[in-house]
């Protein structure tokens, strides 16, 4: 399932309209809207989760998160939200390997592989944090993240392996309207599905379980979704009649001759390094913020 799997039919580019006719448009539409609705819920309750599960022992002390004092309690927040901010750095490092990775397995290869893989991590989180384990607990939400962002990272490639190049702009920015489905659902279903379990007297440490068990069985869903994407015909009014037919070739006067780049001069290599400064040295900051609060939890 390579990267020509879902490339062979994309002989032309299809248009936006075009595409929204077509289940391959939908089947990304609800794996993204499924990868993300779980990504947020776990952004969204992340800090209180490492709260209350873990308690005093991020302080290295054997008290339930409450019966922590006040002083104990502020602690506990900032390296809940030095934690925070590690996630944040995962989600830009998922965007980066997964989209990369992409290009050598395939879009749909991929998204296979970190859904289903993020199902089984949900499905562990609440395993690892009934055993005390704080660094085993991290290390799975912040590769959770990784898989948030690679789904947002991929989609673009994604979209232009089945519909083409030309329209994938406007293609993608139909699609991204699943990302605020998502940024409805993920939050509702986690506050409600909490609220229910604290009400029921479940212990806070414990309230979360049952809210990871559904963000996987979502992702499970978003990972048959993926496996149901085909090819897309080569031409919709083909199509439409029933039938098939190859695209027109382009004759040799419209393709336009391959000229390389003209060589960097030095102001022009100055003025990249200097962009690329301005994007490297604040996030170079903030990752040794982030690493220095967050070092605590797995120190």
């Amino acid at each position: 399932m390579g990267a020509a799997s879902v490339t062979s039919a994309a002989a032309r580019s299809w248009t936006a309209s075009e595409a929204c006719r077509t289940p391959q448009f939908w089947l990304p539409w609800l794996v993204l809207c499924l990868n993300v609705s779980a990504g947020i819920g776990v952004i969204g309750m992340a800090s209180p989760m490492l709260q209350e599960i873990f308690g005093g022992r991020l302080l290295g002390e054997d008290v339930p998160f409450e019966r922590l004092d006040a002083g104990q309690l502020g602690r506990v927040a900032a390296m809940a939200a030095g934690f925070t901010g590690l996630l944040s750095l995962f989600n830009i490092v998922g965007r980066i390997f997964w989209s990369t990775l992409s290009d050598t397995l395939g879009r749909r290869t991929i998204y296979g592989v970190f859904l289903l893989l993020g199902a089984a991590l949900y499905a562990a989180v609440p395993g690892a944090g009934q055993s005390g384990n704080i660094p085993l607990f991290c290390c799975m939400l912040c590769l959770i993240l990784t898989m948030y962002g690679g789904g947002f990272a991929a989609i673009p490639a994604y979209l232009a392996d089945l519909f083409g190049t030309r329209f994938v702009g406007a293609i993608h920015g139909r699609l991204l309207t699943a990302w605020s489905v998502a940024g409805i659902l993920g939050p509702v279903l986690v506050n409600s599905i909490d609220a229910r379990q604290v009400a029921a007297g479940v212990p806070k440490g414990r309230a979360y379980d049952q809210t990871m068990y559904l963000l996987a069985g979502l992702l499970v869903a978003g990972f048959i979704c993926n496996a149901l994407v085909r090819p897309v015909a080569d031409s919709p009014a083909a199509n439409a009649a029933g039938g098939e037919r190859a695209p027109a070739a382009r004759s040799p006067s419209t393709v336009m001759p391959s000229v390389p780049p003209p060589p960097l001069r030095g102001i022009d290599m100055a003025l990249l390094a200097g962009f690329w400064l301005l994007v490297a040295l604040p996030l170079a900051w903030g990752l040794f913020v982030t690493v220095r609060q967050a070092w605590a939890l797995l120190d």
